[in-house]
């Protein structure tokens, strides 16, 4: 399949661990997300992913379903 990438999202609107919890189950749902790692405490969200199949874009617009906002982090 396609080669993974890794992405880093700084998320706004976390209150503990458990939201980190819940963007992770949401991005787990989205085609082409293979891991996430959310932390609360950094508020940032790493997630690797097939480029192939998702987009930075969808990943954002995911975590603003969950109820937060996110933007990707250069690098």
């Amino acid at each position: 399949m396609g080669a993974h990438q890794t992405l880093s999202f700084a998320v706004d609107g976390m209150h503990c661990g458990s939201c980190g919890m819940l963007i992770d189950d949401t991005l787990a749902d989205l085609l082409g997300v293979h891991t996430s790692t959310t932390t609360y405490r950094t508020r940032t969200s790493v997630v690797e992913l097939d480029p192939g199949r998702v987009a930075a874009a969808q990943v954002i617009a995911a975590i603003g379903e969950a109820g937060y906002t996110a933007r990707l982090e250069s690098r």
